[in-house]
């Protein structure tokens, strides 16, 4: 396929955001029936972050998209595609996505928000690599940003625990890959830059499983977050490795070939069941569970950038991203750095 063009999203920054408060599981134990060592023991959290009354979900969806773009060498003028991932949106409209394209000063292209819950990051990769492949958009912004906290039952220990807020970003560029090999083409060291392959899935019969009990159509109100968590863990350990092995499949790669494996933060033992049963050792899986908690759409960002922060995810590694999310939701990818 030499000399066609083959135009792939290629990361050129990565960015991250937390509010400022940080709340323990000691803390917690003041107000929740609950204890750290019952936290620990169930998930791997020990800490995670909660907005304030003047952080949203976009103040900081626009914070970690400023980072991401300041380490790309970018200004908001040089973006013409923006895709948040997002549960808990500022408001039921307009999208959050096109707060944040206001709030960075970008006044071309499009902004919209995409909803797959924890899954949402990966889906919204997936996503805009289709607009930067086909030539329509030249770099997009991506970003996971949730305010979990705000729907979050205080009173239900098994819940209020998991999760906090944050955000992340990056940013994709579409870039003509075309001299290089194709993914079906080479093992690891072979393959272009770029996302390389992706895997989605949802099936909406499980809802009860994880979803939260109210919206404009139904209830008028915003609801609180439900979840039936021994169902989720045994759907999510089951479920996962196939979108992961048919990503693996259509690289033509294997675990081994991998330099990082990036899941989803949401419990501990969850991210220790997928990585075995690929045989990912455990220092090429980068977990960040134990310092934000569950972020939802916001935790595979974050971990992304705290791990290219300390030097971990450098170019050229082969990164697995994976999630599964209410729905249920799920999927995985592939990107060379």
């Amino acid at each position: 396929m030499s000399g066609v063009s083959r135009l792939r999203a290629v990361v050129k920054g990565v960015g991250s955001a937390l509010p400022k408060r940080c709340v323990t599981n000691k803390e917690l134990e003041s107000t929740v029936d609950t204890s750290d060592e019952w936290i620990v023991q169930r998930t791997g959290i020990r800490q995670r972050y909660i907005a304030g009354d003047d952080e949203t979900t976009s103040t900081l969806g626009i914070a970690a998209a400023r980072v991401a773009l300041d380490r790309a060498g970018l200004t908001p003028d040089d973006i013409d595609l923006v895709v948040c991932a997002t549960s808990t949106p500022d408001y039921t409209f307009p999208s959050t996505a096109t707060m944040i394209q206001a709030g960075l000063g970008i006044t071309k292209g499009v902004a919209f928000d995409l909803q797959a819950v924890c899954a949402g990051f990966v889906f919204a990769v997936t996503t805009a690599e289709k607009f930067l492949a086909s030539g329509s958009h030249k770099r997009a912004l991506v970003i996971g940003a949730e305010t979990f906290s705000r729907i979050l039952d205080w009173e239900d220990r098994t819940t209020c625990v998991l999760f906090g807020d944050g955000a992340g970003a990056i940013v994709l560029e579409a870039q003509d890959q075309s001299e290089l090999a194709q993914p079906e083409q080479g093992q690891g060291d072979n393959l272009p830059r770029g996302l390389l392959a992706s895997c989605l899935r949802s099936d909406g019969k499980h809802r009860a499983k994880l979803f939260v009990d109210g919206g404009p159509s139904t209830t008028k109100t915003v609801g609180f977050l439900r979840m039936e968590g021994k169902e989720v863990f045994k759907f999510a350990v089951g479920q996962v490795t196939d979108v992961m092995a048919e990503t693996f499949a259509a690289c033509g790669i294997t675990a081994k070939d991998l330099d990082w494996f990036v899941p989803h933060q949401a419990n501990r033992r969850i991210i220790d069941a997928s990585a075995q049963k690929f045989g990912i050792p455990p220092e090429k899986v980068v977990t960040t569970v134990q310092d934000h908690g569950n972020t939802s759409a916001a935790s595979i960002p974050l971990a992304l950038a705290v791990a290219c922060e300390d030097g971990r995810i450098k170019p050229g590694d082969l990164v697995m991203i994976e999630a599964i999310g209410g729905g249920f939701t799920w999927g995985a990818a592939i990107l060379r750095w």
